[in-house]
């Protein structure tokens, strides 16, 4: 009888608990999928009930950017880096973030210290990326070749980062290593209206100076 009473208790205990993570929601399942605004509100649940979950406030920040909020990304995240000033995941966060609100030479110093952090983060190819477009802005084109060279070197199949890579590389005159780069976007998309552009540019540079 004890047997029978205690197997009974185990498949309710059991039945409850399931019932209860059934119900549980998943910030990074509704990330994934597309549904931004149902994980900004499941990550300010979690963080209202544990507030030093580092967790959430990276789930919260990265769908505050798919939803265009960079400014409030970036403040949930400067919260975040008080719990936690090392985690690199933040600091990409705070460095896209500042991209998109024009503050590159922020940008560029927190790209470059995640990079240090976390050589091999999940997001090693977009930090490489965000700092190529700033050498572009800055007007430093030889390092924006490195680190688009760096971006396609973890990212190979990005023909739009190939194609920056050919811009960053003709703009630097180095006219035959851009046309290499334009023509692997083309390969990768036939149809990338800035490699063909480019192409045609470089090989006028090209066509220029041989005829010098």
């Amino acid at each position: 009888m004890i047997r029978f009473k205690f197997a009974v208790f185990a498949v309710v205990f059991f039945a409850t608990v399931s019932a209860v993570f059934a119900e549980q929601k998943d910030a990074l399942e509704a990330f994934r999928n597309g549904r931004y605004q149902e994980a900004v509100d499941i990550c300010n649940d979690e963080l209202k009930a544990n507030p030093q979950n580092m967790d959430s406030y990276v789930v919260l920040c990265w769908a505050l950017q798919k939803m265009g909020k960079y400014q409030d990304a970036l403040n949930d995240a400067q919260q975040a880096l008080k719990i936690n000033p090392y985690d690199f995941r933040v600091i990409e966060i705070i460095g896209e973030s500042d991209f998109y609100l024009g503050k590159i030479v922020d940008a560029l110093h927190n790209f470059e210290q995640y990079t240090v952090l976390a050589p091999s983060g999940d997001r090693i190819q977009l930090a490489y990326y965000y700092m190529g477009e700033i050498f572009l802005q800055l007007g430093e084109y030889n390092h924006a070749d490195i680190a688009l060279t760096t971006a396609v070197y973890y990212a190979p199949q990005t023909p739009n980062w190939w194609a920056r890579l050919g811009y960053a590389r003709m703009l630097a005159k180095d006219y035959p290593s851009a046309q290499k780069a334009y023509e692997e976007a083309l390969r990768q998309d036939p149809n990338n209206v800035d490699a063909q552009r480019g192409k045609q540019q470089v090989q006028k540079a090209i066509a220029d100076q041989q005829a010098q």
